[in-house]
């Protein structure tokens, strides 16, 4: 009790200096909590980043979902409790955190001292009430080999186009983990707490206390809260927690301001997600590093890519006036560029590291957009095609380093994991996507892309075209919304494509669309369901 009293205290000390960096105009009170007239945990609680002795626990204190004002600019006093059981009659830790409204009365909680591949269950407290009651659990001990691994991946869910019925059944699922690849906001909608029937453009983000209050809309769908209670999370953004395919600090309008708006945003997603990040110098949440890796005992290595923060702008934008994406040719000259990057020499670099120190069965890439080239026409000769420069194939440069650093390193088993572009497809990733696999030319890593939580998509019949189009592309389905669910053993990992019936409906069934399996030291997606 009395080291917990004084890494409490040790951690209000960093918090009000924060604070007082940041001009706060009211003193931290942080042995007084003020008085919650309403409930305060109404954006639930979550879990995250597991290691083998310890896992983050988060939480928001906001009364009002919608309002900001509804809990006083004080720094405020939680308690969290963790146990072996849902009851707590069996604890295993528990202290205090400063909730300060610097940080959106905010709360991350690095529990440490825990026991690897275990089970628990956590909570919040503040004043008399609780908070409802997580599940989450910690990696494997780094020695160890786990018989198996269930993860569950999703991305995409704009508030405007659906329910989150796919929350609902990733937590039936019992996943061990879940990875979030991105766009778990959009910056754009009205501000409301129930799914609309269709999408307003209205009401853009730009400000931080206008993407927090974006934060909280999503975060009151129970479905969502549901899937954080039930297993620890791993995320990584892509465009829309911040604006549509922007790349570094340029978005679509080339806004001189653009930089203080995404530094805005990351300090939200910051706010909001149950991430192991150091808190950055005030001013400086704009330079945050998300990128991490985190390993499953030897059975598994994950590599959680940024593909926002450093790459370079779009190849041959379309108009010079204006950012964002756009279709190209292979006569766009920058694309062959070698000093454009996708991730930015630094992140090459760790990524590269990763690969060759890994030791684990299956090396996992969880990143936001499709590595595989996908070309929009017919490959009639080796000049033709059309290419969407916002994914992999606008830093064609970039992806052959990676899979350069792959074949270098003898990373066991690469499985590369996507979203983005709100389909399911199964691909083989291979260093010539314009010939035929060959001794020459091998299969050295297999991708998986999952469909949206809800946003909508291309039509199923231009889909198969881009199949037919693309043949190391085997799978591709573009009319379903839901998320993907992986069994990681070591002899197989077999991934299920999970689809939704209607995904306006949050009472909605869903059914595996397809089963693909990758068998251990042989890449490639082979249909199996």
């Amino acid at each position: 009790m009395e080291q917990q009293r004084r890494e409490f205290l040790l951690q209000g000390t960093r918090l009000a200096g924060i604070a007082a960096a940041l001009g706060s105009a009211t003193p931290l009170a942080l042995g007084q909590a003020p008085a919650v007239r309403a409930y305060p945990f109404s954006l639930g609680v979550a879990s995250g980043s597991p290691l083998p002795d310890s896992v983050i626990l988060w939480t928001r204190i906001l009364p009002d979902p919608l309002n900001a004002a509804s809990v006083a600019p004080v720094a405020l006093v939680v308690r969290w409790e963790v146990a072996h059981d849902q009851a707590f009659t069996r604890m295993v830790a528990k202290g205090s955190a400063s909730a300060v409204p610097e940080l959106a009365h905010s709360v991350h909680v690095d529990v440490k001292g825990l026991d690897p591949a275990r089970w628990y269950f956590y909570r919040f407290m503040l004043g008399d009430a609780v908070s409802p009651v997580g599940r989450t659990r910690t990696a494997p001990a780094a020695a160890a080999m786990p018989t198996s691994l269930k993860l569950a991946v999703a991305s995409c869910q704009h508030w405007e186009f659906g329910s989150y019925a796919a929350h609902r059944h990733i937590a039936a699922a019992g996943p061990d983990l879940v990875a979030f690849l991105g766009d778990y906001i959009y910056e754009w909608g009205p501000y409301h707490l129930r799914h609309p029937a269709r999408a307003q453009r209205v009401d853009e983000s730009f400000t931080l206390a206008q993407y927090r209050a974006r934060y909280a809309q999503y975060k009151t769908d129970r479905d969502l809260q549901a899937s954080h209670h039930a297993a620890p999370w791993i995320v990584t953004w892509d465009d829309h927690e911040v604006a549509n395919d922007y790349a570094r600090d340029r978005d679509e309008r080339l806004s001189p301001d653009f930089p203080a708006r995404r530094a805005a945003a990351y300090q939200a997603f910051y706010e909001h997600m149950p991430v192991r990040l150091m808190v950055p110098r005030p001013g400086a949440f704009g330079d945050m590093r998300i990128y991490q890796r985190y390993d499953w005992g030897q059975l598994a290595r994950l590599h959680v890519l940024d593909d926002r923060q450093y790459r370079a702008a779009h190849a041959c934008p379309a108009r010079k006036e204006r950012g964002g994406s756009s279709s190209v040719t292979r006569a766009c000259k920058e694309l062959r560029d070698p000093a454009r990057s996708m991730l930015g020499a630094a992140q090459e670099a760790w990524l590269a590291d990763g690969f060759a120190t890994s030791r684990a069965r299956w090396n996992i890439v969880a990143q936001q957009t499709p590595m595989a080239q996908s070309s929009q026409l017919p490959l009639t000769t080796p000049n033709a095609g059309r290419f969407w420069n916002d994914g992999w194939d606008g830093y064609p440069v970039s992806r052959e380093r990676l899979f350069d650093a792959l074949r270098e390193s003898r990373a066991q088993n690469p499985v590369i994991l996507s979203g983005d572009v709100h389909t399911f497809y199964a691909t083989d990733l291979k260093p010539d996507f314009n010939r035929p696999a060959s001794k020459a030319n091998p299969v050295i890593a297999t991708e998986f892309c999952g469909t949206s939580v809800t946003s909508g998509s291309r039509p199923q019949a231009r889909t198969l075209q881009y199949v037919d189009m693309n043949p190391h592309v085997k799978y591709g389905r573009s009319d379903k919304r839901g998320f993907m669910l992986m069994e990681i053993t070591p002899s197989v990992t077999n991934t299920f494509f999970m689809g939704l019936d209607d995904v306006r409906d949050p009472a909605t069934g869903m059914s595996r669309l397809a089963t693909f399996s990758v068998a251990n030291g042989k890449p490639g997606p082979r249909q199996t369901g």
